[in-house]
């Protein structure tokens, strides 16, 4: 059976291309129909005329061609309410950002991520894009600390020599891995990029544990965000690298790689690495090299740069130093609920004259009529 193209509440949603209430905004809802915030959406829909592609016109050569011949209007905002799905027209750059009618003004999407949207160019066609990692912060926050306990702590080589079924190993990592752990009090915890996620992370290891919070970021944060967390501002990513024992990638992803062979050298003997932020950020070869030699001691990566595959290196150092995941860490259904809920409020704050929520795309901003 074909999908339906309108998402499931009755008399909400007219189908592609049929005629919205007079006077209503118009929302183009690209992905699944909404599943978690029915009262949400309720509000929603009776605010705005919302249209459903179907999957098949979701696919890059179909939307282009709906695009270009305005098989859905002058619509005003595009909804994204999960990550799974919407994104079937790939990346949104200048050929499909260039084709969207003047009248849209918000785009509100799933996901922390926005590395596939490119945001300056909707911010010079007038175009909020607002993100959801602040629904994703709980989740990445309570991985994250797994993951940086486990680098202190060596958790893959403690739980690989267990479930080998060897006595021998089982006593080597017993009595070796003592001498090569260290308790997570007193040590340098440090952040590149320290938003919502990487304060949500700073408070739980600063003040449940008792690291010391440093910091780089383009932006210098409040005195007030500083003083409750106790964190320490470097001017510099070097002077950061230079004073961590840990260090966690939490910024979105820009050109090229921030964690590659010359910046690992800047870090202290030993020290350890966590990325949550993306797997394009991070030259996993010069990482691999960096376990090798003992400049690193301890990784724990849950995004990898050529994800689903992983560099077999750093796989043949799972059982020992450094801890893979599979971008889970935002992955709990409390976030998807959260993703659906923050863009829907996202569009309503801008489509009643209100503000957004979670705009990352600001600065880019032309003023628009």
């Amino acid at each position: 059976m074909a999908e339906p193209t309108n998402t499931p509440m009755p008399g909400a949603t007219p189908r592609s291309g049929s005629p919205g209430p007079a006077g209503k905004l118009t929302v183009l809802h690209i992905g699944d129909p909404i599943k978690y915030n029915p009262q949400t959406y309720a509000t929603f829909s009776s605010l705005f005329n919302i249209i459903r592609p179907s999957t098949e016109e979701r696919q890059r050569p179909e939307f282009i061609k709906a695009l270009k011949e305005k098989r859905w209007g002058d619509f005003h905002a595009i909804f994204r309410p999960f990550w799974g799905t919407g994104g079937e027209m790939g990346k949104w750059d200048a050929e499909l950002i260039e084709l969207l009618p003047d009248s849209v003004r918000v785009f509100a999407s799933a996901g922390a991520g926005f590395d596939w949207a490119d945001t300056k160019l909707f911010g010079e066609k007038g175009v909020i894009y607002c993100n959801a990692g602040l629904a994703a912060a709980d989740a990445v926050a309570d991985f994250a600390v797994a993951m940086i306990i486990s680098t202190f702590r060596h958790l893959p080589w403690c739980m690989g020599s267990a479930i080998t079924g060897s006595p021998a190993e089982f006593q080597d990592c017993h009595k070796r891995a003592t001498a090569e752990s260290r308790n997570l009090t007193g040590q340098v915890l440090g952040f590149v990029g320290l938003g919502n996620i990487g304060q949500a992370i700073a408070k739980r290891l600063g003040l449940g544990f008792g690291m010391k919070i440093h910091y780089f970021d383009v932006i210098r944060k409040s005195p007030d965000i500083e003083g409750y967390l106790s964190a320490t501002f470097h001017d510099t990513m070097d002077s950061l690298l230079a004073a961590s024992d840990c260090v966690v990638l939490c910024t979105p992803a820009g050109e090229g790689a921030l964690m590659t062979a010359k910046t690992i050298s800047k870090t202290k003997q030993g020290a350890r690495f966590v990325n949550i932020a993306r797997g394009s950020l991070v030259d996993d070869d010069a990482v691999a090299d960096a376990l090798e030699s003992g400049r690193l001691s301890a990784v724990a990566l849950d995004v990898h740069s050529t994800e689903p595959d992983i560099n077999p290196r750093l796989l043949r150092l799972s059982k020992t130093s450094a801890m893979l995941t599979c971008h889970n860490a935002g992955g709990t259904l409390d976030t998807h609920i959260g993703f659906e809920e923050l863009s829907m409020k996202n569009i309503m704050g801008v489509l009643t004259g209100g503000k957004a929520i979670t705009p990352v795309n600001m600065h880019f901003l032309k003023s628009k009529m």
